[in-house]
């Protein structure tokens, strides 16, 4: 490939996780407020705050290379979203985190694989502080993967023991409400 191609493949990958990180920034307040447990409605609102500064990194390596950040939709994280909307419609209770857990998990996954081919372009073509910043992300996605494997961990079994109870008669069946 030459170094061209290369280039403005880097440049166009860059403008899709743009665009999918401010994809991310309007759905985490509603993956927030969606939440039951407050320990992931907090984890939500941490990573919103740390996905606004991932948009900034962003917009600096543009600024260093005198491009837009803007052209391209990210189609992948449209169909991340809206599977996490989907969720917050079809679930409840402990079912509805354990859905908007696994959905984040895959959102992860997603940042997780297009930060890491960035950073590989951006070091193939010599753009040092591109790829520093573009590692500090990633390493930041990576800690967020781990920090949803641990809350999954609980709010999994929660989720499994509401259903047990459900299922046994002990408590009471929740469903959610038909949404307009």
């Amino acid at each position: 490939m030459k170094q061209n191609a290369l280039k403005e493949l880097y440049i166009d990958e860059l403008r899709d996780i743009y665009n999918a990180e401010n994809q991310l920034v309007k759905a985490l307040p509603k993956m927030a407020k969606a939440a039951t447990s407050d320990e992931l409605r907090q984890g939500f609102e941490g990573h919103l705050e740390q996905t606004k500064g991932h948009v900034q990194r962003l917009e600096q390596i543009f600024e260093d290379l005198e491009e837009k950040p803007t052209g391209k939709k990210c189609k992948g994280m449209e169909g991340l979203v809206e599977e996490g909307k989907e969720m917050i419609e079809e679930e409840d209770g402990e079912a509805l985190d354990a859905g908007l857990i696994s959905a984040a998990q895959r959102v992860e996954h997603y940042e997780i694989a297009a930060y890491g081919c960035v950073r590989t372009y951006a070091n193939l073509l010599g753009e040092t502080e591109a790829a520093e910043l573009l590692k500090q992300t990633l390493q930041e996605e990576k800690e967020t993967y781990q920090k949803l494997i641990k809350l999954a961990e609980k709010i999994n079994v929660e989720a499994n023991e509401q259903e047990d109870e459900e299922e046994s008669g002990s408590a009471p069946k929740k469903r959610k409400a038909a949404r307009a």
